[in-house]
Formats: C-alpha cells, sequence, structure tokens
C-alpha cells in the first residue's frame, strides 16, 4: 500500500493511475561535460486519490531543483505566441481591460504574453520563479519578480501595492506542488471584482487521446474540470465559465472570481462537466484503463523503429520537449535509433536530452543529412513543424507521430 497522501485532501493514494518506472527530470538538458557523469532518476508513477480523484505524483524532487534554471522558453514556439496573442485580445474585448487595470501572470516565462497586454499599455507585473528565464523577460522591458507564487509572495506582492484585476497562468497549476497554497495565493492575489483564468491539459484528453509523454516530474497535478472546480471552490474561488482548447494537447482554459460575486455559470462548463460525467471520471475505476494504452504506444513505436533500422532507414526527431524526453525515456529510445534531434531553442543546442543522452542541434543539420523519418516530439506543434520542415518531402523524407496512435505522414 502506498504511503503518499493526496495534495488536496490528504487522503491515502491507494490506487496506480500509470507507472512509467523511473526517468530523469525531463528539462535536466545536460552539457557535454555531463556525459561522463551519473545522472539521477526518479520514480515516475501516478495515482489517482479515491477520495476526491485527483491525479497525481508525489515530489520526488523539490521545485528549486526543477525551476531555479529552466530551459523551456515560450516565445521560441510561433503557435503559442499566436495563442498568447488571441488571448490578450479577447479578454479585452469581453472584459474592457484598460491602462487603469492590473494584469498579473504567474509563471510568466520569459514575458511572451504579457508583452501583448504592454502593448496596449496595460499595467502588468509577471512572477516567474526561474532566474535565467526571468532575467529575459526583465530585459525584454517586462517587470517580473523572481520567486515562487504561493500565499507568502500574494501577500507580500498585496502589502507592496499589487492587486491583480486579471490574475493569470497558463500551464503552472499543474507544476505547483502545494496546491492548496497556490489556489489561497490567488484568492488573496485577486482584487474584489477581479478575475482568474487557468490554462492546463485536459485530464480526459490526456486519458482518451493516450498522451502519457506529458506526464513528468515538473508536473504534480493532472487536472480534470470537476476536480479543479472543487479545489477553488473550497478557497472560495468559483469557476464561472471554461472552454476547451487545442493547446498541448487539449486544455481547458479556467475562469474563476471570488466565491461572493456569484457570477453566472455558462453553458460552456456544464458541457464539459456533463462530458466528463458522460466518460466515468466521477469513479475510480474509469482511471485504471489508462496503463494499457501506454503498453500499446510504446510497443507501437518500438515496432516501427526496429523495422525501419533493419530497413537501413534512418531516423531523426524533431524538437527537445519535455514530453518528448518521458517519451523516449519510457519506450527506451536513444541513440540506437534516433541519430540526434534538432530544436530552434538556443539554449537547447550543442546539449543533450536527459536519460537518452541524444545529441540536439540547429534544425539546419536535417537537410545536410538528409534523414528518412522524422520523428515529432511536440506531437502537439506537429502542424506548424510539417510546415517548417516540408522540405524533407524533397529527398522522400516521411514525418511519424507517435501519440494517440503511431501514424507517418509523406
Amino acid at each position: 500500500m502506498s504511503e503518499h497522501i493526496c495534495r488536496f485532501c490528504s487522503a491515502p493514494l491507494n490506487h496506480s493511475f500509470v507507472d512509467l518506472g523511473v526517468s530523469p527530470l525531463s528539462n535536466a538538458y545536460r552539457d557535454a561535460e555531463q556525459l561522463e557523469m551519473m545522472e539521477p532518476f526518479y520514480p515516475l508513477h501516478l495515482y489517482v486519490c479515491e477520495k476526491c480523484l485527483l491525479v497525481q505524483l508525489p515530489v520526488y524532487q523539490t521545485p528549486d531543483m526543477i525551476f531555479s534554471d529552466y530551459a523551456y522558453f515560450s516565445s521560441y514556439s510561433k503557435s503559442w505566441l499566436d495563442h498568447a496573442r488571441k488571448y490578450v485580445e479577447m479578454m479585452i474585448r469581453r472584459f474592457g481591460f484598460d491602462t487603469r487595470s492590473q494584469v498579473i501572470e504567474v509563471a510568466s516565462n520569459d514575458g511572451y504574453l504579457l508583452q501583448s497586454f504592454q502593448q496596449h499599455d496595460i499595467p502588468v507585473l509577471g512572477v516567474e520563479p526561474a532566474l535565467n528565464v526571468a532575467k529575459v523577460a526583465v530585459e525584454a522591458g517586462i517587470p517580473t519578480l523572481t520567486r515562487f507564487f504561493g500565499v507568502a509572495a500574494a501577500e507580500d506582492m498585496k502589502r507592496d501595492g499589487f492587486a491583480a484585476d486579471l490574475l493569470l497562468g497558463n500551464n503552472v497549476l499543474a507544476h505547483v506542488p502545494d496546491l492548496n497554497d497556490f489556489v489561497k495565493g490567488l484568492k488573496i492575489l485577486l482584487k474584489p471584482g477581479g478575475i482568474i483564468t487557468m490554462e492546463f491539459p485536459h485530464l480526459l484528453n490526456m486519458m482518451e487521446q493516450s498522451q502519457f509523454d506529458t506526464i513528468y516530474h515538473e508536473h504534480f497535478s493532472y487536472f480534470s474540470l470537476l476536480v479543479v472546480r472543487k479545489i477553488f471552490a473550497f478557497h472560495g474561488l468559483e469557476l464561472f465559465d471554461a472552454e476547451q482548447l487545442t493547446t498541448h494537447g487539449g486544455s481547458l482554459r479556467i475562469y474563476a472570481a471570488h466565491a461572493e460575486k456569484k457570477r453566472a455559470v455558462t453553458e460552456g462548463l456544464l458541457r464539459i462537466e456533463e462530458r466528463e460525467k458522460r466518460s466515468g471520471l466521477e469513479e475510480v475505476e474509469s482511471y485504471t484503463r489508462f496503463s494499457r494504452q501506454v503498453q500499446k504506444v510504446k510497443r507501437d513505436l518500438l515496432d516501427f523503429l526496429i523495422q525501419a533500422k533493419r530497413r537501413g532507414k534512418t531516423i531523426v526527431g524533431y524538437g527537445a520537449p519535455a514530453k518528448g524526453n518521458t517519451l523516449l525515456n519510457h519506450c527506451g529510445v536513444r541513440n540506437d535509433f534516433l541519430d540526434y534531434t534538432v530544436d530552434l531553442s538556443p539554449h537547447k543546442q550543442g546539449r543533450y536530452l536527459p536519460g537518452t543522452r541524444i545529441p540536439i542541434y540547429h534544425p539546419n543539420c536535417i537537410a545536410q543529412t538528409r534523414p528518412n523519418y522524422l520523428l515529432i516530439l511536440p506531437w502537439n506543434l506537429q502542424d506548424e513543424i510539417i510546415e517548417e520542415m516540408s522540405g524533407i518531402r524533397q529527398w522522400g523524407g516521411k514525418f511519424v507521430l507517435p501519440i494517440p496512435d503511431l501514424r507517418v505522414v509523406a
């Protein structure tokens, strides 16, 4: 029986969701001088709480270790920048934010989103724990506090005169080990009439599409709308709207306000909750089938790679995302299958993937080596990548998409 307890309701965690064995931290990229050194691996075993149904990973490594020096910079994805700009324009239209408003983003990364609010002369403030990433935002003119967000940070910011008309966080909720402290902090920092929006990968999509590679040590929790609504309500915040997004293989954007404001709940939110109920997310038994789906994805990918190599084909990767590192490490794919991978981020080029030690090069390398297959690791950006790398078709190169079902695209 597990000795772990639920990070929301403190119930014992006795039900396995999926066990991916052991894996390194997915953003702990290796430098050449580290290749002869030991690399730590940690359990990657998810549980589902029988009481509140939160899917979660026990804390095997501290947030300081994971996020103090971070290799992910949002500005290197064109589609993600477009997503951020559209969000800003929509929020200004819908809620009327203007030069008198204060927008605060938690886990603001390199300022990729706040810059769009700033272009409308709306005051912004970022909160980003990774010093190297926050430095890039500050150099771009985005005021940024370098610290982890929670009750202590919210109280300090409030004492310094900050309070949010819009308090937002994209892909941060899953990264929070102390969930109650984080949501409590949101409540403190939000103005009486303020709005919270949060975006995070949708657990139901992960389960339906076999997206096990979105599981890694930086993601402590995996949310359904039913569960996140319960968590926010416990801390005096009411969800009044939700929408499904295509980002990250299927995400949710939730809208919340102080519960005492009594905002009308939208049909969109109720529809998503009803879909989750029909899919069985209110019964713990529904969560136990995920492991079988993961096993199928692994076997299909390995079958393809083995057959391709037996035919003398060359295979390289595109991208060095955290999700790709989970996929490759769980499937045991190293440079006996992938010669190398490429990434647009100069912060990753010249380094090596954690665990697998596959080298990361500039995308120009693909035209020089002309591989037969390009395995797209950030499959959530497949349209953008296939368009960008369409030149591989000149020598008969093909794209490989591993999830949800392995596909080869000419």
